[in-house]
């Protein structure tokens, strides 16, 4: 049963707002428990590398086998299926960085201030991006929308800010999560310009971050530079990291993150994105019991409202809206 572009692409939006939303509560909460940040990062990309690695390497043989020498080009031994100049590039963006800043700012900040910065920072620096980097143009309506997030952002993060005078460390995570969404805004934006098949690209980021990551992480633990409490972790933690941060924030969640910025494009894709600031301060106000200050909720609907304002701009013309030919358009690819 084949499914219509539009069906592909709503589908692959909701599978992305719930694990998001999701990857917020989940990520403050590991914070609270035994694992470093470090040690989190190493699970998330060992859990994707369970999966995507052998995918990747199947799929270059295949690929060769069918194609012969007219075959695109692999990197990383032929495991990734991309490039090697575009395997290093989405990997350090969207493999790399963004784990490694995002799991850092859950042990400064609060979930409720992640769920406001992260995504709620992301269609700013995504819009940003592509007008740089793929010439989009923002609108008058969409600037509005990047205005009220922006002094979302502020009335949340600023406040921090102001507390760091007092001695308050939060601000740290508020800025890390800035550069994590700022990161991912830039994988998105790099993969529309590449125009990579969402599979490949999450298989490639992978590779390169397993690859570049865990040879690093042990050399350091050894040395004694990175603390590491792997062993003091009981099994159901360790496993638990690898399927949900592995196989659901990295495999699912970043197929399906990827189709979406193929199917609406990088700056609509996020701003689709308008549901998780507030489903993911709602569940740490269930399940992690943080308060919602009135900084925090004014920020909050700032930010949303900001988002939507994205989303219901008038569609362009169907001529500019005309899919761009890629490797993400051939027969056969596999929806996230």
């Amino acid at each position: 049963m084949r499914f219509s572009p539009r069906a592909v692409g709503l589908l692959a939006a909701v599978v992305t707002v719930t694990i998001w939303t999701g990857f917020i509560v989940i990520a403050r909460a590991s914070a609270q428990r035994t694992l470093t940040p470090f040690d989190i990062a190493l699970l998330r990309i060992a859990g994707a590398s369970l999966v995507l690695l052998p995918w990747g390497w199947w799929m270059v043989r295949r690929r060769t086998a069918a194609l012969g020498a007219s075959a695109t080009a692999s990197s990383l031994a032929g495991i990734s299926p991309l490039p090697l100049r575009t395997t290093v590039l989405l990997g350090t963006l969207g493999g790399l960085l963004y784990a490694m800043l995002a799991y850092a700012g859950f042990f400064h900040a609060p979930a409720t201030h992640a769920a406001v910065l992260m995504p709620g920072s992301l269609p700013l620096w995504t819009a940003l991006l592509a007008t740089v980097v793929l010439r989009d143009r923002i609108t008058p309506l969409r600037a509005a929308g990047l205005a009220l997030i922006v002094a979302g952002d502020l009335l949340v993060g600023g406040s921090s800010l102001l507390a760091a005078f007092a001695g308050g460390d939060v601000w740290k995570g508020d800025l890390l999560f800035m550069s994590a969404a700022a990161c991912w805004a830039a994988y998105s934006v790099m993969a529309r310009r590449h125009a990579v098949d969402a599979v490949q690209a999450t298989i490639a980021i992978t590779a390169f971050a397993c690859l570049a990551y865990v040879p690093s992480y042990a050399l350091l633990v050894g040395l004694g530079a990175v603390t590491s409490r792997l062993a003091l972790a009981p099994w159901s933690e360790i496993l638990f990291q690898l399927a949900f941060q592995g196989g659901g924030s990295v495999v699912i969640s970043g197929i399906a993150f990827t189709r979406m910025i193929q199917h609406f494009g990088p700056v609509r894709s996020t701003m689709i994105t308008a549901l998780v600031p507030g489903l993911s301060a709602i569940g740490a106000v269930m399940f992690l019991g943080e308060p919602l200050h009135w900084n925090l909720v004014t920020g909050l609907l700032l930010v949303t409202g900001g988002i939507l304002l994205g989303v219901l701009r008038r569609a362009p013309p169907a001529a500019a809206a005309s899919p761009v030919p890629s490797t993400a358009s051939a027969p056969g690819r596999t929806a996230p």
